[in-house]
């Protein structure tokens, strides 16, 4: 059987991305590019089965890259944004 192309392709993992552990919605975005976080600063809300979790930063950095925005579906292990 062909195998079967995942909707949105994964970009490959680069330094300082931050994955997405569950597929659901993004409920809300709390960082913008340039913006400089610190190790566990809260960075978005993720939703799904009706629980929201929060995505933290996973060490201290600069926000470079968003690739999602309130309202966008999200798959397990998109780049979420990207740390510098």
């Amino acid at each position: 059987a062909p195998a079967v192309a995942a909707a949105a392709p994964a970009a490959p993992a680069e330094p300082g991305a931050v994955l997405s552990p569950l597929a659901g919605t993004t409920v809300s975005v709390a960082v913008s590019v340039g913006q400089s976080v610190a190790a566990g600063d809260p960075l978005l809300v993720l939703e799904a089965m009706k629980m929201n979790t929060d995505i933290r930063a996973p060490q201290a950095g600069t926000v470079s890259a968003l690739h999602v925005a309130p309202g966008a579906t999200v798959t397990e292990g998109q780049v979420l944004l990207v740390l510098s």
